[in-house]
């Protein structure tokens, strides 16, 4: 058993206008109905999009949300020009920049904007400098979920438990787990320095509007990581059961409260 981030699912306000955004700022591709949609980010993960107040009821929780949720999702492309695209793709499509793209003290190359849904998303590059054409569209070698939590450290134990293998562990400061081809990377920081990171101001409350699904191959592999999450210290928000589309699938948050959906096709 090893928990993974295959999917990312964020609330909107508006599921139609979303998938515009994301399409369009991506150059992904996406299948949808009335109420949601799901797009391929070129290999490196899902991100789905549900009407905010849905999700919220799926989450047993209120649907109210101010200001920074909490999370930032990443972008990692190869070269500092496709940072700069996929920063002026997001922008002439509505996304608010907060930073803009530059070079960071010890040489990273970085850009963060806000997408019209609320959802703040940092771009990086892999290389310090530029070292071809750029393609078109530019296409992310990784995508990422970075969340704001009290105590790295403690997260960090809770996920190890859940089957997570560490990458990178820098204590309180920052730590993020390995990554497997097709799912997303999960990282950790203090909630107040994942803001800064981005250039937000970290005050907020209220629903995150993020759940983060893991697939499986059973209906015991469900039953046995909503027990190994409620053993570590998450709550079960919802024990698992059949789902309307014919499988089986369960929900806990972790120690911080983000929201996780365990599921096993039918």
């Amino acid at each position: 058993m090893a928990l993974s981030v295959d999917i990312i699912t964020i609330g909107v306000p508006r599921v139609e206008a979303a998938r515009a955004f994301y399409t369009s700022a991506f150059s992904a591709t996406a299948a949808d109905d009335d109420h949601t949609a799901s797009l391929d980010l070129h290999g490196t993960g899902r991100l789905a999009l549900h009407q905010i107040d849905a999700l919220a009821t799926d989450c047993d929780t209120n649907p109210a949300t101010s200001g920074f949720r909490g999370y930032v999702l990443s972008s990692i492309v190869n070269q500092p020009a496709e940072v700069r695209a996929l920063l002026g793709a997001a922008a002439a499509k509505g996304a608010a920049v907060v930073k803009p793209a530059k070079k960071e003290l010890f040489g990273e190359f970085t850009a963060a904007y806000q997408a019209p849904d609320g959802v703040v998303w940092k771009l990086s590059a892999a290389a310090k400098k530029d070292s071809g054409l750029v393609p078109d569209p530019p296409k992310p070698t990784e995508t990422a979920v970075y969340l704001g939590v009290a105590k790295p450290k403690t997260s960090k134990v809770f996920y190890e438990t859940l089957g997570m293998g560490i990458d990178r562990d820098y204590g309180d400061k920052f730590v993020d787990f390995a990554v497997a081809d097709g799912v997303c990377r999960l990282g950790l920081l203090p909630r107040k320095a994942l803001a800064k990171d981005v250039g937000v101001d970290g005050n907020g409350d209220g629903f995150s509007a993020l759940v983060l699904t893991h697939r499986v191959a059973s209906r015991d592999d469900v039953d046995a990581l909503l027990a190994a999450a409620g053993s570590a210290g998450g709550r079960i928000v919802a024990s698992a059961a059949r789902t309307d589309q014919g499988g089986y699938a369960g929900h806990f948050t972790d120690p911080d409260g983000y929201h996780w959906r365990v599921i096993a096709r039918a």
